[in-house]
């Protein structure tokens, strides 16, 4: 029972001394050169003494903060505004305050919820939706001049060509009808004739 534990134990101790040995090995080793590239960037070509090896990021990960030290929660890396928008709640109490503690407490809260009520406004779907619909408009209205100009044209081609065939019909003949023949004068009797 107690040469498993053993075995345990000895390798327990064992896989942290392998991965500190890899680690000085690399650190102390100059054969390699690792390089992050960005975008379409070229990796640098390995030499008979380097070996570069290339990580290749998206081009828009190119000027932004690492990976690693976006999320901390250490507070050299707090913002200014945070560290002041937490100086200003430090002493949010009494009159105009909406808080429980101080004179004159709940005089603030009204204000309050007609900040809220404006919020909720600024942000409510109907909002969005007016402004969705008003792009649309203005999307439109700049296209409007060309496509009127278009389908006026359009038109005025179809009129012309309509005229153009009516001209046509008019100036052909007839088929199967020959051009009629002038028609006779007509000749007035004489009067003394007619009184006959």
């Amino acid at each position: 029972m107690s040469k498993p534990l053993i075995a345990i134990a000895s390798l327990a101790l064992a896989v942290p001394a392998i991965g500190q040995a890899q680690e000085s090995t690399v650190a102390d080793d100059d054969s390699y050169n690792m390089v992050i590239v960005y975008g379409d960037d070229e990796c640098p070509e390995s030499t008979e003494d380097v070996i570069v090896v290339c990580a290749r990021k998206s081009e828009d990960e190119r000027y932004r903060i690492p990976q690693n030290l976006r999320f901390s929660d250490s507070p050299e890396n707090k913002s200014w505004a945070e560290r002041v928008e937490s100086f200003e709640m430090v002493g949010d109490f009494g009159t105009m305050s909406c808080s429980p503690t101080g004179a004159g407490g709940f005089t603030g809260c009204t204000q309050e919820m007609i900040n809220a009520a404006y919020a909720d406004k600024a942000n409510d779907a109907g909002v969005r939706f007016g402004e969705i619909i008003a792009a649309e408009r203005a999307k439109r209205l700049a296209t409007i001049d060309e496509d009127a100009a278009a389908e006026q044209e359009r038109v005025e081609m179809i009129e012309r060509e309509y005229m153009e065939r009516l001209e046509r019909e008019r100036a052909a003949e007839v088929p199967g009808e020959e051009a009629l023949p002038e028609p006779e004068p007509r000749t007035e009797p004489d009067s003394d004739e007619s009184q006959l």
